[in-house]
């Protein structure tokens, strides 16, 4: 990665990433569904290099922490299965006191754009980041197929399901 590139470009990315994700939309600038379309996987990406640039030999696990705990306010241990309870989520979603666009929406795209940015530029997800990838796509699927009017929803999880099918093959 050329340390002057800025936001997701197919020409400057891993081999190995262009061939496990050849989908278009993977690679948008601009598609909200995509992971690096909206604002939060886009500042999340940049986040992630510069980060990279400043920790070349730390594990990327590290990064994963940092983004749960600034994000969302939990810690790396916390942020597991028992966040898929499909129930909790919808309470979430119908508390008018809870930010869901912030703690599930914001919070789980940046921490797929943040996994999904090492697989950009290195070509590789560090094998212990997988599970909390793994977390982040599932609650957005769930949280996906709660939220009312949801325009691009049946686009945006079959986008999912591609980064976890990619994540399981990274």
């Amino acid at each position: 990665m050329n340390e002057e590139q800025y936001g997701i470009d197919i020409e400057n990315a891993h081999k190995k990433a262009i061939a496990l994700i050849p989908e278009d939309f993977f690679w948008s600038n601009f598609d909200e569904c995509a992971p690096f379309g909206s604002d939060e996987g886009d500042t999340a990406l940049a986040e992630y290099r510069d980060w990279r640039l400043e920790n070349p030999s730390t594990p990327t696990i590290e990064c994963l922490k940092w983004v749960i705990e600034s994000i969302g306010e939990i810690q790396l241990e916390d942020y597991n299965e028992q966040l898929l309870d499909r129930e909790k989520i919808k309470a979430g979603i119908l508390d008018k006191d809870f930010d869901d666009d912030y703690y599930f929406y914001t919070l789980d795209v940046s921490v797929i754009a943040t996994g999904f940015a090492q697989l950009v530029d290195e070509g590789t997800i560090a094998a212990e980041n997988k599970p909390v990838i793994q977390v982040a796509i599932d609650r957005q699927i769930i949280w996906a197929e709660l939220i009312e009017n949801r325009e691009h929803a049946d686009r945006y999880i079959a986008n999912l399901n591609v980064l976890s099918r990619v994540l399981k093959a990274a």
